[in-house]
């Protein structure tokens, strides 16, 4: 644990400031691999930025050459646990108090880097340029503030789903997080510093400052101190919010005894800012000041903004800068001003990470030779710190630290691939992957997040087993339970913390964790039993089925894929019957399944379908290993390939729960290819295609899809997308609008799901949907 100084600026010598604590590897994390730093240094925060390589453990898939004499196992591929280098990016935030003893604790655990610039911004760059050079013997690289800002903006737009909110202080949920728009250009950004720009963005690397005023945060600040005798900033602002401006404001009903309708005026409206404190022979409470000063700053921002939006037909206006800096009555009195002004027209809309803009652009600046744009980026929930409440009410104690270490970190970890839409989304602009807000439905946040807290147990339990080797396995299980269970605690608190809150992110999040302490994949030797012992029974699955009529087989055929689908270690209903019963097969599971006619039953329609003429090309995407893989979905795959429909089978990129991965698949289809010749012919013929997802969820965002996928998408035509599983086709994806024809497929297997919807355990969902104008989709709601 490292002790931080904080530096007295009333002398030279350093205080210590007991209630801030720094333990390194949870602040500078991976410090020792850091690559290239860049700082943004403002009146009063520093925000650093660092790329870092991290070591962590993957699990690999090999198959077994079973020609040769020397091999001895029976099962059909081997597992490795190897040792990945992957790329990360970090950024801090701390008040500038910290920054000599900042850069001393970087310097001490800095090692083997070949970094010898550090990009800066930001007014407190030239000040602070001696003492980085002298501390850390680096170079300092001054760069533009307003180009950094842009990049920085751009960067997290494109790169973090649910960046942007839209902040509704009397609604049940203060934050509305905006989905990630396809192209986010144009767009206007009100960066309000000690005084205001405004800048049109157009493209990656074209803005122009179109406008701004002298009067922004800087004059909050310094009226307010004259006014209150308060010199810090965030007292002011907590001033603010707990006064009432009516009391120095002259209101519309203060002059006319009411609204004034001919031109529209209600009567709280404020006629004058300040306007009672000419006539008024009283004094006024500092709090009442410095709301009216808030309110005045405000809507003179707003109403700039407004008409700048309309002058430049731009409908996206986002705010950022210190004097947001998430304070609930900032953002409000922006909000109100914006609603005014254009009657509902432009949405004022706030960052999560705003504050980082500067400091990302500044280290995407130094880091163009390696084109970071080229890759996609993702939030690592492990390593990042949510957004806090903004209610001054709520945990107090947060807000009073929040310029310090331990409330502001984020995290991206670099994807291997380009991610982007799928081009068959009927609107990406309106695509929202999720089916339910946890945010928005209080009792289905309260249900899930219980059971995901429930789940742990058997998690942690599910780790340790995959790891048998390895002594300290159970060390790293119990940090990785604490540190989900914290994040699960954070999120009941606080359910916006990371954007919005859904059964997916709390899954990811999972993942996440469970990466962070080297489980890369607990359901590896799981899978690969399953795996060997489906495929024992394929080539008797597939006789049954071609000894069925042709009518037969296709119900036959569907009720393989859902009854495959029940096999789920991710559903907790599912896997106490598969922890208790090894028995537990593809028969029982069909005798699971409810009888016809089904929760939600479009076979009628798809059978009908399969009498027209054959669809050019499938997208299948495809859910669990073991009978879901090769019992469920190989016999459904034949069929079509049969028919003489081409087929991309897409998977996982990543492990995550018991999900069949790309490398999986790619083994288990020659070894079903060997026996089936149906299967062998598409392969060679090349009418049956395996493609990664790009995902590593249970989950699946088609907006976040990998760039070759998308590809294949265009190249093959595809005009039929299958859907299979709960996560992605019930928790995601369900109210997914294509522009093809779509089958989402799913066996429910939780049983306060089924009787939210009006089922019960296992009850299933097969949807067939075609695009047309006059299509509606199913409500699926509570009955």
């Amino acid at each position: 644990m490292a002790e931080f100084a904080r530096l007295d600026s009333s002398s030279s010598t350093h205080t210590m400031d007991k209630s801030i604590t720094l333990p390194p590897d949870e602040i500078f994390r991976n410090l020792e691999n850091a690559k290239r730093f860049a700082i943004d240094i403002g009146g009063s925060l520093t925000k650093l930025a660092y790329y870092s390589t991290v070591q962590h453990k993957v699990a690999k898939v090999r198959s077994f050459d079973h020609t040769t004499k020397e091999a001895t196992s029976d099962n059909l591929y081997e597992i490795s646990v190897q040792e990945e280098v992957t790329a990360r990016l970090h950024f801090i935030k701390f008040e500038n108090a910290y920054i000599e003893t900042c850069l001393d604790f970087i310097k001490d655990h800095l090692v083997n880097t070949d970094t010898k610039v550090i990009k800066a911004t930001g007014g407190g760059a030239h000040k602070f340029k001696e003492l980085i050079e002298r501390k850390l013997g680096l170079k300092v690289d001054k760069e533009d503030e307003m180009t950094c800002l842009i990049k920085g903006c751009n960067f997290v737009l494109r790169n973090i789903p649910h960046e942007a909110f839209v902040f509704a202080k009397h609604a049940d949920s203060e934050f509305r997080f905006q989905t990630t728009q396809p192209d986010i250009f144009p767009y206007l950004l009100v960066n309000i510093g000690s005084g205001v720009s405004i800048v049109k963005v157009e493209s990656e690397d074209t803005f122009e400052r179109i406008g701004g005023s002298s009067i922004g945060g800087g004059t909050f600040w310094g009226l307010g101190a004259l006014l209150t005798k308060t010199k810090r900033f965030d007292e002011l602002l907590q001033m603010a919010s707990k006064g009432q401006h009516t009391s120095v404001d002259m209101l519309v009903k203060d002059i006319y005894g009411g609204s004034y309708g001919c031109l529209g005026l209600t009567g709280d409206l404020i006629a004058s800012s300040f306007g009672k404190s000419a006539t008024a022979d009283k004094e006024f409470s500092k709090e009442d000041m410095a709301k009216s000063l808030l309110h005045m700053i405000s809507n003179d921002i707003g109403q700039l903004a407004c008409l700048y939006a309309k002058l430049h037909n731009l409908s996206r206006v986002y705010f950022g800068g210190f004097f947001i800096r998430g304070h609930p009555v900032t953002m409000h009195t922006i909000t109100y001003s914006i609603n005014f002004f254009t009657k509902g027209e432009v949405q004022a809309l706030f960052l999560r990470h705003e504050g980082y803009l500067g400091a990302i652009g500044a280290f995407l600046k130094g880091a163009e030779e390696d084109n970071p744009n080229q890759y996609s980026w993702g939030e690592n929930y492990a390593g990042s710190s949510g957004l806090m409440s903004v209610s001054p009410d709520m945990n107090p104690m947060q807000r009073a630290r929040s310029g310090t270490f331990s409330f502001d970190m984020l995290e991206m970890d670099r994807l291997e691939r380009k991610l982007v839409n799928l081009p068959l989304l009927q609107d990406a602009s309106s695509y929202i992957p999720d089916t339910v807000d946890l945010i928005e439905d209080a009792p289905a946040r309260e249900y899930w997040l219980f059971c995901f807290e429930e789940a742990l147990d058997g998690v942690v339990k599910r780790a340790v087993a995959s790891q048998p080797d390895m002594p300290e396995a159970a060390e790293r299980a119990e940090k990785f339970r604490q540190k989900y269970r914290h994040k699960l605690q954070t999120l009941r608190h606080q359910p916006f913390a990371y954007g919005s809150l859904t059964v997916r992110s709390l899954l990811d999040t999972r993942e996440h964790c469970l990466n962070e302490f080297n489980f890369p994949d607990p359901y590896s030797k799981i899978k690969q039993t399953e795996n060997d012992m489906a495929l024992k029974y394929y080539q008797k699955a597939v006789k049954s089925l071609e000894e069925l009529s042709w009518e037969q087989r296709q119900f036959a055929l569907v009720r393989g894929v859902l009854a495959g689908n029940v096999f789920d270690w991710g559903a907790k209903a599912v896997s106490d019957v598969l922890e208790s019963d090894p028995e537990f097969g593809f028969e029982q599971a069909k005798r699971q399944l409810e009888e016809r006619p089904w929760l939600v039953d479009s076979y009628d329609q798809w059978f009908e379908r399969l009498k027209g003429p054959p669809h050019k090309c499938a997208l299948f995407f495809v859910d669990n290993s073991g009978v879901d893989i090769i019992l469920g979905v190989m016999p459904f795959v034949r069929e079509l390939l049969s028919r003489g429909t081409e087929v991309v089978l897409a998977s996982n990129s990543g492990p995550a729960l018991n999900d069949v991965t790309n490398g999986e698949l790619q083994i288990l289809t020659e070894s079903i290819a060997a026996m089936d010749p149906v299967i062998h012919a598409g392969l060679t013929e090349d009418r049956l295609t395996l493609v990664q997802s790009g995902s590593s969820s249970p989950c699946l965002d088609l907006s976040r899809l990998d760039k070759v996928l998308a590809m294949v998408v265009r190249e093959r035509k595809i005009d039929l997308v299958i859907i299979e599983g709960m996560g992605r086709a019930i928790h995601t994806n369900y109210y997914a609008m294509l522009s093809c024809e779509s089958l989402k497929m799913a066996v429910i297997k939780n049983s306060w799901l089924a009787d939210r919807l009006g089922g019960k355990l296992f009850s299933v969902v097969f949807k067939y949907e075609v695009p047309a104008p006059d299509l509606h989709c199913e409500a699926l709601t509570p009955s």
